[in-house]
């Protein structure tokens, strides 16, 4: 759930404030991608915006990252501190692998000191997504940080993020990013442009 106000979020992210890089996400309806707020590309109108409180509810509402401004690079959100230091907790041991492997969120929960049921509801209301979502994004994320930055072979990469198979890593990649992971290794992060949105 956002906390901050709708016009808020809209001024911060036409002004490209750093200041709220990692606090929302940016969806646009008219091409399907998401965007951190301080993305470079040409400012869609309000009109054809949604924000999220991560990528993880981006994606789960069916938006692709945007290949410039990598939402996967976005700083830790500092909201995210005092009272929901369990979900903060929980993401730190995904992003270590808690979910991948045979990890359920029933284990995870166990490691945070909750029951299952309660600490998907507190996914839910802090980042508009489970937890199960919350990893499969981690995944994607930390998969698109070695193809841009590391010379790992595909198969490689695929078990070092998360994925239990080089297939089931291009599938999820390609869905993702309507790019084959070779592909988006030959774009370079400066070199890639984002489709124009609507003005």
């Amino acid at each position: 759930m956002l906390a901050l106000p709708f016009d808020t979020m809209d001024q911060a992210r036409l002004a490209r404030d750093p200041a709220y890089d990692g606090i929302f996400f940016i969806a646009v309806r008219t091409t399907g991608i998401y965007c951190r707020p301080v993305c470079r590309v040409r400012q869609p109108l309000t009109r054809n915006i949604t924000f999220f409180p991560s990528a993880a509810a981006c994606e789960k509402a069916g938006y692709r990252p945007c290949l410039k401004c990598r939402p996967e690079s976005a700083p830790f959100c500092p909201a995210w501190n005092g009272t929901r230091t369990t979900v903060e907790r929980a993401c730190k041991l995904i992003d270590g692998g808690a979910l991948d492997g045979d990890g359920t969120v029933t284990m995870l929960a166990l490691r945070c000191g909750v029951g299952a049921r309660h600490l998907t509801r507190l996914f839910h209301q802090h980042l508009g997504a489970s937890p199960v979502e919350v990893a499969q994004t981690r995944r994607v994320q930390r998969a698109m940080q070695m193809i841009a930055h590391s010379d790992l072979s595909m198969t490689e990469i695929a078990l070092a993020s998360g994925f239990g198979s080089l297939r089931r890593f291009n599938e999820v990649i390609a869905a993702r990013y309507a790019r084959t992971p070779t592909a988006l290794r030959r774009v370079r992060p400066h070199d890639v442009t984002t489709k124009a949105v609507d003005t």
